[in-house]
């Protein structure tokens, strides 16, 4: 069984959120290369400010060596960051120490294990200054949708439909709580949970065909990690493309009218989901926004990763990210502080405004309730 891992991290950036140096790239790739030999295959990007690290193996999910080479990988990225005075040095390295795996100890996690087919075209999909549930409206869109992915009315196999399995992501108390829904039988069902994604996000989505896994998303919530506002969750996810599976067409689709998502500013706003180029000339440079979204297209061959193909490249993408520009920055203008703009307060980032709710407690007055005023007979 072939294991594709995504470990994502904000271990420090230049110009406050924007963008790591090459040379904390270059560090992460050093330790990939010098320690990295039990993997087939690496490769590393970036979105905003994020390193992400995609890794193929057949050491399955949760592997120690896996998690502990990218552990290593970002806290050498994180000393070049120190030694460059960079923004938020290894914000995202939540423990002094590696403990078993990475989960829990800040950075976002994304794994998908399956059979290698004869052709194994994928895309990988990294997010920056949104949230885990980003990836809730795109991914239902491709895999529930027939309105949009027609491959659910026209292929025997996409036909039989998909299994979503879903986690509350505010649940903390005795580990994770999951529910898997099958579409179209729980498609309302399934909308009524994802419709609120700072609570629920999509984990994996499994064929009901084959069984086999299509789609896998991170779902770490650094808040609920750290206690407290660290940084956005920024997820990855991994998806399988064409044959028993839509298509890539299919899957990029959504992003063509981009949905909104929570995060940009101080990670308490609303503002829409950005596709972004390859050259890394996309940074969050408007109010700490628009979320940003980066597509990768590749072809697994006996564990190897071929050369990437990003598909936001294509001009066509240009009419979009115009007119999401000017979406995001009008609603901007409109709202302000003002919600929708901003997120409900249980899910602002920073504890500033529960502070100023406690400290007007006092200044509160109650009026005694008047009684309605006596008429003559």
């Amino acid at each position: 069984m072939r294991t594709v891992s995504v470990i994502k991290a904000d271990v420090g950036s230049n110009a406050g959120h924007w963008r790591p140096t090459a040379e904390l790239v270059a560090a992460v790739e050093d330790v990939l290369a010098d320690e990295g030999a039990f993997l087939d295959d690496y490769f590393v990007f970036t979105v905003g400010d994020d390193v992400d690290i995609m890794m193929s193996h057949t050491r399955g999910e949760d592997d120690d060596d896996v998690h502990r080479l990218a552990w290593d990988a970002f806290e050498a990225g994180t000393e070049v960051a120190k030694e460059q005075g960079l923004y938020g040095a290894g914000q995202d390295l939540l423990e002094d120490a590696f403990a078993g795996n990475v989960r829990g100890l800040g950075p976002g996690v994304c794994e998908i294990t399956f059979e290698e087919r004869e052709a194994e075209p994928f895309l990988v999909f990294g997010a920056d200054k949104t949230e885990p549930g980003a990836f809730n409206q795109p991914l239902y869109t491709a895999f529930a949708d027939p309105r949009y992915t027609t491959g659910l009315l026209l292929k025997d196999t996409i036909h039989e439909g998909f299994t979503f399995r879903v986690m509350d992501l505010e649940h903390t108390d005795d580990g994770a709580r999951r529910i898997e829904l099958d579409v179209p039988e729980d498609g309302w069902d399934l909308t009524a949970l994802l419709m609120e994604p700072h609570r629920f996000g999509i984990e994996k989505i499994l064929s009901r065909a084959t069984g086999a896994e299509v789609a896998a998303v991170s779902t770490q919530k650094l808040r609920n990690v750290a206690g407290e506002y660290v940084g956005k969750d920024d997820p990855v996810a991994v998806v399988r493309t064409q044959a028993d599976f839509p298509s890539p067409g299919e899957i990029l689709q959504p992003y063509a009218t981009p949905p909104f998502v929570a995060g940009a500013m101080r990670g308490s706003h609303h503002g829409v989901f950005y596709p972004i180029q390859s050259d890394g000339g996309e940074i969050p440079s408007y109010f700490d926004g628009p979320p940003l979204v980066k597509a990768i297209g590749m072809v697994l061959n006996d564990g190897r990763f071929s050369e990437p193909v990003y598909p936001f490249d294509a001009t066509f993408w240009d009419s979009v990210r115009d007119d999401a520009a000017t979406r995001f920055r009008e609603f901007r203008e409109r709202q302000g502080a003002f919600g929708p703009g901003t997120v409900e307060t249980s899910e602002l980032e920073y504890g500033g405004w529960t502070d100023i709710m406690e400290s007007l407690e006092d200044r509160w007055t109650v009026a005694p309730e008047q009684s309605p005023s006596a008429t003559d007979d």
